[in-house]
């Protein structure tokens, strides 16, 4: 008899209370993910998550007391079982917000303009322990790669030679800022299928998230190949 599946637990911390609402009615609606509290405070959501135990965070950066990256900071600092993961909604994508936020430890970063299935899809991609960030911030992240013009690491070839051309094929598209759909499309296979080349990738390069890959892919010298 199969065990029932575990709901994920969201904590949403945000301080304009109709943003607020909309992620809950957006959440509230999917199987297996449950919103668990909401708030509008930095501080009450330490507190939320220390008696909750939330498997992901979705804040604001603008919230009373403690900010988005200051909660961030502290959540990670807390070490609780389990620790949460953190998806942060922002207005602004600019260098200076995506560095920040990412160094604070968040595993996430969307957009306000963020559709509901991405939502979604983020929810749950943070929650299994992956990344997930706005294509528009990917693509800054792509773009930053290329300006920096990377010499290779030599140390890196044997790794790679051990891939197979496939891999190596999806890891390159990867590292465009292509995402599984796209890279499906491209390469004529499922969607589960790129998912299955990445989980490989991953697990053969010792790497947590996408955004590993892609910087793994130019500091191996595959994009400078491509």
């Amino acid at each position: 008899m199969e065990s029932p599946a575990v709901s994920t637990r969201v904590l949403i911390c945000e301080k304009i209370p109709v943003v607020r609402a909309g992620l809950v009615a957006l959440i509230a609606a999917e199987p297996q993910i449950v919103v668990v509290e909401t708030t509008d405070s930095g501080r009450h959501a330490m507190m939320l998550a220390r008696s909750l135990r939330p498997h992901v965070v979705i804040t604001g950066l603008d919230l009373r007391g403690v900010n988005g990256v200051e909660l961030t900071q502290h959540l990670l600092a807390e070490h609780l079982d389990p620790p949460p993961r953190v998806l942060v909604f922002c207005d602004k994508d600019g260098d200076d917000t995506v560095t920040e936020v990412l160094h604070a430890g968040a595993a996430g970063l969307l957009m306000y303009d963020t559709d509901g299935d991405d939502l979604i899809a983020a929810v749950r991609a943070v929650a299994a322990g992956q990344a997930m960030l706005a294509p528009q911030i990917t693509q800054r992240l792509v773009d930053w790669f290329r300006r920096t013009d990377t010499q290779p690491d030599g140390l890196l070839r044997p790794v790679v030679a051990a891939l197979t051309p496939r891999e190596r094929q999806v890891l390159m598209m990867i590292g465009r800022g292509m995402s599984p759909d796209d890279i499906a499309e491209a390469l004529t296979i499922g969607v589960a299928t790129v998912r299955t080349h990445i989980y490989r990738l991953r697990c053969k390069l010792d790497l947590k998230d996408r955004a590993q890959l892609a910087s793994f892919a130019y500091r191996a010298g595959l994009m400078q190949s491509a």
